[in-house]
């Protein structure tokens, strides 16, 4: 077992096809947009306001101005939405690299989402006035903002396949497989052991789905040594193997194949 300072060893990415679809189970905020803006955004953000957050904390809420953007250097921060289930909806994760409020710096308008540290984080700040002087004066600073803007329109077709085409057993096991990719510490055996506290709301919240349900497919789970509950701090992944193949099972069944 490695610790949570140790470098993680790298896997394969988590992901499966649905029909023709590529459903993306690895997170967006590594190997893709920062990804390909990478080197801008750290000039973007070099000058920048450095705030830290404390697990737990908010970073802004639905309806707060949007005054600005953030590059997270460092922790996990989740993006939050109401659910129609009632309660909160894990829009989705932002590991280290990712930038969020990012279309504040667009239209200005006050935040569409809330966004909340899951780990202790720093991050820059860089505020909508300052971005557009930048510019005005550097043009190839809008590409950075179309790179980010490109991947979070991937993601929300990714997620629109995912919550229209996949039962809720079936998203209940891709919601686990990209929390193993943002919080899964691999152990030598091959199991992902979660280095942070995921409640069963949260889970629900991520998938979609109501709690019941959730806690019924991981009693299932749970009896096929699948995934070990009740474990601190949270989940243990048994069989990565076998939560893509429910997800191919579920997913044909639900197409009437």
């Amino acid at each position: 077992m490695h610790s949570n300072n140790s470098p993680r060893p790298r896997h394969e990415p988590l992901a499966r096809r649905v029909g023709t679809v590529q459903i993306a189970l690895h997170p967006v905020s590594r190997g893709r947009a920062t990804f390909v803006a990478e080197e801008l955004s750290a000039q973007v953000f070099h000058a920048a306001q450095v705030r830290h957050l404390k697990a737990g904390e908010r970073l802004f809420a639905i309806g707060d101005p949007g005054d600005g953007c953030f590059l997270l250097e460092q922790g996990l921060l989740k993006v939050t939405a109401a659910s129609p289930l009632g309660g909160e909806r894990i829009i989705a994760l932002r590991g280290p690299g990712a930038i969020v409020g990012e279309l504040s710096m667009i239209d200005g308008l006050p935040r569409s989402a809330s966004v909340v540290a899951m780990r202790d984080c720093v991050l820059r700040f860089v505020s909508r006035q300052a971005f557009q002087q930048r510019a005005n004066t550097k043009s190839e600073t809008h590409q950075l903002l179309l790179a980010i803007l490109a991947t979070r329109l991937r993601q929300l077709y990714e997620d629109l396949v995912a919550a229209t085409s996949l039962t809720a057993k079936a998203r209940v096991a891709r919601a686990l497989l990209t929390l193993a990719e943002y919080i899964g510490q691999p152990s030598d055996e091959g199991h992902f052991v979660f280095q942070d506290r995921i409640t069963l709301a949260d889970l629900a919240a991520m998938a979609g789905v109501a709690r019941e349900n959730v806690s019924r497919v991981l009693s299932e789970w749970r009896r096929r040594n699948v995934v070990l509950t009740g474990v601190s701090p949270g989940y243990v992944l048994n069989d990565v193997a076998a939560l893509k193949r429910e997800m191919n099972e579920e997913t044909w069944r639900a197409n009437g194949h």
